[in-house]
């Protein structure tokens, strides 16, 4: 089998989807890439047995046929090499041989029937989403992603489908994020559980606009195309913690701040934290708040104040700062409203400005405060 191909596009394409292998795979065949060859389309596949993720790209080729290729040598020696096209020649015992404007590579490959093969899609309900839409929708929700392996159902982003629109949850325990995708309609009332390396993939793999992606589901797969890029990863398969009723109905008290100034008082006063607990102690009186952390054992205490507008008694609560500043990460508006209610109940944060097709809440957990 002999096919020539861009090697800028062909590092371009393998980029997108080398993420999914894993550097300690259990079996020899997962550090390859499946390439197969199909009149003069080239499709190339890589998994970890869990996410299968692929490629399609234009070649120059007069056959068909399939080869495995190690994946960390390829990709580096493709980041090595100018643009140019090369050809690549396999013969009948699976050996490659790269040849460039200057060179000649070669690379022993592996038997392709011994990859595994990629799921179907059988029985699968589907439904569109503009491209930007799941990427803000994973940009907003995957930070709060527990990695406690003990409780699988919070491994992952919380998928709640209705013919009403499409709702995304992720929550470590400590804090929760639901954002609601009003654009979207799905087929049925339905849920399901995405890990959360598949949605790190897509994240690089998709890109930042209007396209539509078409994502396919069943009891066991989720499926994701968008033109030549498909990706398709197992569920998990845990029931995901009812998380409507630790979202506190009535938070009397209502904080208003500047994002950006919030966001960087948090970040110099947190150096002064506990590194183990990140705290720092908002107070807040009238239309003043003040931040204050400090870390006993190395006698370290930061204090800043700051302007803000507030609704309520005067309080004192505790937050992980490192929580709070990746909370204001994923908000666009240049206000957020925390509504609050004792020190002990959790703080709930909003964007002010929202688009009307979308809508974000944060839930945050307090800390005891130290006596």
């Amino acid at each position: 089998m002999k096919f020539i191909v861009s090697s800028s596009a062909l590092l371009k394409q393998l980029q997108l989807i080398n993420g999914v292998i894993n550097s300690n795979t259990v079996l020899p065949i997962l550090e390859d890439f499946l390439f197969e060859v199909n009149k003069n389309k080239l499709s190339v596949v890589a998994t970890d047995l869990e996410t299968v993720m692929k490629v399609e790209l234009e070649i120059e080729a007069n056959e068909s046929g399939k080869v495995c290729i190690p994946a960390r040598i390829l990709v580096d020696s493709l980041k090595n090499l100018p643009d140019q096209p090369l050809t690549f020649s396999i013969d009948k015992n699976f050996a490659i041989e790269i040849t460039s404007d200057n060179g000649k590579y070669k690379v022993m490959g592996e038997n392709p029937d011994n990859f595994p093969k990629e799921p179907t899609g059988d029985d699968a309900a589907s439904f569109t989403i503009p491209s930007n839409a799941l990427l803000t929708a994973i940009n907003k929700t995957i930070f709060a992603v527990s990695s406690d392996d003990l409780r699988p159902a919070m491994t992952g982003v919380f998928f709640e489908m209705s013919k009403q629109g499409l709702q995304f949850v992720a929550t470590d325990a400590h804090r929760l994020v639901r954002y609601k995708r009003k654009d979207v309609s799905c087929p049925k009332n339905d849920s399901m559980i995405v890990p959360k390396k598949p949605l790190n993939l897509l994240k690089s793999a998709i890109p930042a606009n209007n396209d539509e992606l078409t994502i396919s589901y069943n009891s066991n797969h989720l499926f994701v195309k968008h033109h030549a890029t498909q990706m398709s990863c197992r569920l998990i398969d845990a029931r995901f913690p009812d998380y409507k009723v630790v979202i506190p109905a009535d938070n009397p008290f209502k904080l208003t701040v500047d994002k950006n100034d919030f966001q960087s008082a948090l970040r110099r006063v947190s150096i002064f934290s506990n590194k183990s607990t990140n705290q720092v102690v908002v107070s807040i009186s009238g239309s003043e708040l003040q931040l204050a952390a400090q870390d006993v054992d190395f006698s370290f205490e930061g204090t800043e104040r700051m302007q803000c507008q507030y609704n309520g008694e005067d309080l004192q609560i505790a937050f992980n700062a490192k929580f709070l500043i990746e909370m204001l990460n994923a908000t666009d508006s240049d206000e957020v409203s925390i509504d609050l209610s004792t020190p002990t109940k959790a703080g709930i944060l909003k964007p002010i400005a929202q688009d009307d097709e979308e809508d974000l809440l944060m839930l945050v957990m307090p800390l005891m405060l130290n006596a």
